[in-house]
């Protein structure tokens, strides 16, 4: 354990995040102190304007560590000074340096729309989060290319619509979602699908007359639901938001082992253009360790099925840093990938999350939670370019394997719009289902929002005032 003392109120959250992220297996404390704090060891960095900062002591189970003076001036200081000392003592330094946020590309793309040059963005960003040249670049390319994607999407009448689907064909280990296996208990699907049918169609007049750009269905796995069920879902979609008439309609099918010609068919009556085939790895050892039933060769087997089944683009996540993999394992992942030649591949940094079993398991094991994350996500980024794809959206999460990313790589014309517009948040986001979290942004770029219950009992209890919730978001915050 990591035991930090301070006698600062504000920004913790990101001294946490800055900690982890050098000591990802210790568990961090933050106590506040009184001003009188002891530390042990003159401190590592002392910035010039710090005199009427703060102060952090480090301490470990096992003694002092460091201690570290905080600039009085802006949130930005502080996590620099966090950073410098953390980099000296342990004698690293992150990809993304001091930066916390989730969206990199956001940051890249105010200062493009500032007027800033590529060299001008470089090394202001430099300046402000010490990150990587590397990093810098690629979130400029991204906001590059997400500024021509998102041209005239921003407009205050355009809007998108997500559906949660909060059931899996089982649970995988290293799942945070709301997702409950589906096998379990078929009423509490029915008596979910009921209330969520309620709120679709108490929340569409929010929306009438606005214009619909992309539909998301995710989840969990919406194609763990029966046929009958898919298709009475979409049914209600298009007699309340007519979502054939849409630029883009994904559905997070997934498991490949939820995947059915049965299912396909009713998606692609629906005009349903976007799907997810997600393997995660191509290593059937690591498939079993993380509790994915499905096979290899079902993977192979749903992407040709989906491929014959409509004019879908097809979309394949892998994860980074799954236990017992090294880069070898990355490789052949990303060379069966590429003899299936997807439209698009999302490639996802391991983040272990408090509500994932994975944390427990792999100390249980003996496995390392960081494993060699910088080549194997130089490997799947080379393979996905190898296919012709380029980047077009990025975030991060906390608590990432390697203090890295998740980044879309999608060849020409296969953006997925949907991906690009929920990070870059510049326009409304209608969210139904259990767990999901509606946005409204303003004409200045701020967003309102208004979260449903994650569990789905207490979303089917409580459906009504879910309702309300969007009702007050979008009547009374115009």
């Amino acid at each position: 354990m990591i035991f930090i003392e301070t006698d600062i109120q504000k920004n913790t959250d990101d001294i946490h995040a800055l900690t982890k992220a050098f000591f990802p297996r210790e568990e961090i404390v933050i106590t506040q102190c009184d001003g009188s704090l002891n530390g042990t060891l003159h401190p590592v960095i002392k910035p010039e304007n710090s005199g009427k900062g703060g102060k952090l002591v480090y301490k470990s189970d096992i003694g002092a560590m460091f201690e570290v003076s905080i600039p009085k001036d802006s949130k930005d200081e502080l996590k620099r000074a966090v950073y410098e000392a953390l980099s000296l003592y342990t004698g690293r330094e992150l990809p993304w340096g001091a930066l916390t946020g989730i969206r990199p590309t956001r940051l890249a793309r105010r200062r493009i729309e500032a007027g800033m040059n590529e060299k001008e963005i470089l090394t202001d960003m430099k300046r402000c989060y010490l990150a990587s040249d590397e990093k810098i670049r690629l979130s400029i390319e991204i906001a590059n290319r997400e500024i021509e994607l998102m041209r005239g999407l921003e407009a205050p009448d355009h809007y998108s619509l997500y559906i949660d689907i909060p059931f899996c064909p089982t649970r995988c280990l290293y799942c945070s979602f709301t997702s409950n296996a589906v096998g379990k208990d078929r009423s509490r699907v029915d008596a979910y699908l009921k209330a969520l049918e309620s709120e679709i169609r108490s929340c569409a007049g929010l929306m009438k007359g606005r214009r619909l750009d992309t539909v998301y269905v995710g989840g969990g796995t919406p194609t763990a639901l029966l046929p009958e069920e898919l298709e009475s879902l979409m049914t209600v979609l298009q007699d309340e938001f007519n979502i054939k008439d849409t630029k883009e309609v994904t559905v997070e099918a997934g498991r490949p082992d939820s995947i059915t010609r049965e299912k396909l068919s009713v998606l692609n009556d629906f005009g349903v253009t976007r799907i997810s085939v997600n393997p995660q790895t191509m290593n059937q050892k690591t498939l079993e360790t993380i509790g994915r039933r499905h096979t290899v060769e079902q993977v192979r087997e749903a992407y040709y099925l989906a491929r014959e089944a409509g004019e879908y683009d097809i979309n394949m996540d892998i994860i980074l840093g799954l236990p017992g993999e090294s880069s070898s394992d990355v490789k052949h992942t990303i060379n069966e990938l590429s003899r299936l030649d997807p439209d698009s591949v999302t490639i996802h940094s391991l983040a272990l999350k408090r509500a994932s079993a994975m944390k427990e398991w792999l100390d249980s094991n003996g496995y390392d939670e960081t494993a060699d994350t910088d080549e194997m996500m130089a490997i799947a980024c080379r393979g996905a370019v190898s296919l012709g794809m380029k980047p077009y959206y990025l975030y991060r999460q906390k608590n990432m394997s390697g203090n890295l990313e998740n980044t879309g790589y999608a060849k020409d014309g296969r953006y997925g719009l949907y991906n690009i517009l929920i990070n870059e948040e510049v326009q409304d986001i209608l969210a139904l289902g259990a767990g999901a979290i509606s946005k409204r942004v303003d004409a200045a770029g701020n967003t309102k929002r208004r979260a449903n219950f994650k569990e789905v009992d207490d979303y089917i209890a409580h459906v009504d005032e879910m309702i309300r919730r969007k009702a007050e978001l979008y009547y009374k915050t115009k």
